[in-house]
């Protein structure tokens, strides 16, 4: 019998302790991390600072039951023409288990450009969400909870960062601005997704695309980059108060039409104001805009008793006093600091306002409260939790908005008034029978107003069958997911947009 030296024996306790120790559970309660073996740095430059993918199991109570998932929290790489890298690509991706591979697959991103997919992901889809304090609008009292609305009970999803924001970011600083464009962007989200898919075997899975403001436009041109250059269809395309077209959402400000289509929603955030908000009461106001007030605003200003009539109308309405609106003749581009004295107002949700921090000044510039008081805390949580929950950990700052991204963007030929989406949406219809488009606003959102995708909606060709193409409304401002029972409501509609599918 061979004798056993006592080196190996020491050798077989000290690895059966460290697998021990390796496999006992974490006392805070967390899932370990099991880390993909892609090197511990991801490339060159400042992109060895992101770690190897960490994958972790996790479980969540939904009123459809227990849903037992696998998040992987990584990278993607990204090559140019010499064999070299040029950028890494953040992701999350939720799979929920034994749901079949053929289960729908849905990639998300935010807009700006120059937002990261924390919005979205700790606001609406994940399966942890951040609670913005008690009434939704206090960041220093947020806490993280579970998210028994995630978006997991019925769609498995890819959460992507676009290069420059959150941990996404080009191998060279200099180059960044070569993923900076309408264009260039879709590509690169295009590229993105088709290398999750090939590498998670994902081909046969229904794939959605989720895109919040820019987001949506970006949605779109993403949709047409991967059946152009990828040869994958999507199935359908999820937005959320959405841009669609340049030159409504920048357009002149001395339009009629666009005046009236952004008209219903400061008349939403006043009926709000009063407690007197109701469907009958915003369709009223929808009604004035497209008919008296457009067509007022057209023509030559109104004078005498009729023009006292008509401001007056229009300040009841909107709250905006009636000097500011007769000052010019019925357009309200000033009504930040006017609509509620001795406050400032959010244009992301006309109906939240707070104190004036600078009431000597006339100028309505400066931080927003909704996206500089309130939203920024959905990246320091993003980055807590992906470190700590999701076991991703690097050195890197995690960038939420990235101001400089969007001065620098381009747009195209004839700039962001030029940009558009609609040839994009009318061949996706026509050429893909089964795609179909829910598209999502809060009444109150001043930035990009539900009554400039409704126009733009309203003057689609009918293509196919009926209802391809939805748009709902809910209370509340761009980020309309901020208030709980608007974000029940728009996850309920989802779910119902993705069971019509099967």
């Amino acid at each position: 019998m061979r004798k056993t030296s006592p080196f190996a024996v020491l050798f077989a306790i000290l690895l059966a302790a460290t697998t021990a120790l390796a496999q006992s559970p974490d006392p805070s309660g967390r899932p370990q991390s099991q880390r993909r073996d892609n090197g511990a740095a991801s490339g060159p430059g400042l992109l060895k600072l992101l770690p190897a993918d960490a994958v972790t199991q996790h479980s969540i109570d939904t009123p459809q039951g227990r849903i037992d998932y696998t998040a992987t929290a990584g990278t993607l790489a990204f090559y140019d023409q010499s064999g070299s890298q040029s950028a890494s690509v953040f992701y999350t991706a939720y799979v929920a288990k034994n749901r079949g591979a053929n289960r729908p697959l849905t990639f998300a991103f935010n807009g700006g450009p120059g937002a990261a997919s924390a919005f979205l992901h700790l606001g609406v889809v994940g399966p942890r969400i951040l609670e913005l304090g008690p009434n939704g609008h206090d960041a220093a009292r947020a806490t993280m909870r579970d998210n028994p609305q995630t978006w997991l009970a019925f769609t498995d999803l890819v959460l992507i960062d676009p290069i420059g924001t959150g941990w996404s970011r080009a191998a060279k600083s200099d180059e960044a601005k070569n993923f900076w464009g309408v264009r260039s962007d879709a590509d690169a989200m295009a590229k993105a997704i088709a290398l999750y898919v090939a590498h998670a075997n994902r081909a046969s899975s229904p794939k959605y695309l989720l895109g919040e403001s820019y987001g949506g436009l970006r949605a779109v041109k993403t949709a047409r980059a991967l059946l152009r250059d990828q040869g994958l269809a999507v199935s359908g395309i999820v937005m959320l108060s959405p841009l669609l077209e340049g030159w409504l959402t920048f357009g002149d400000d001395t339009s009629a039409l666009r005046a009236a289509l952004q008209f219903p929603s400061l008349a939403a955030a006043e009926l709000e104001r009063k407690h007197a908000f109701s469907l009958e009461a915003q369709v009223a106001a929808e009604n004035f805009a497209m008919t008296d007030y457009l067509t007022t605003l057209a023509g030559r200003p109104p004078q005498g008793e009729a023009a006292q009539k008509f401001y007056d109308r229009v300040a009841t309405m909107t709250g905006v006093p009636q000097a500011t609106i007769a000052s010019a003749h019925g357009f309200i581009n000033d009504f930040v600091k006017t609509v509620r004295a001795g406050k400032i107002v959010s244009r992301y949700d006309a109906d939240y306002a707070v104190d004036d921090p600078n009431p000597e000044r006339m100028s309505a510039r400066g931080p927003d409260p909704i996206l500089d008081g309130v939203a920024r805390a959905y990246g320091g949580a993003f980055a807590d939790y992906a470190r700590n929950e999701l076991g991703f950990k690097t050195e890197m700052t995690y960038t939420l908005l990235a101001g400089d991204i969007s001065g620098k963007w381009d747009w195209g030929h004839g700039g962001r008034f030029a940009v558009s989406s609609e040839e994009d949406i009318r061949t996706l219809l026509a050429f893909s029978p089964s795609f179909r488009i829910l598209v999502a606003h809060g009444f109150a959102d001043m930035v990009t107003p539900y009554g400039m995708t409704r126009y733009v909606l309203d003057h689609l060709p009918p293509i196919g069958a009926a209802g391809r193409v939805q748009l709902k409304l809910y209370r509340g401002g761009h980020m309309f997911y901020i208030a709980q029972e608007s974000r029940k409501a728009f996850s309920a509609d989802a779910a119902a947009f993705y069971r019509a599918a099967e």
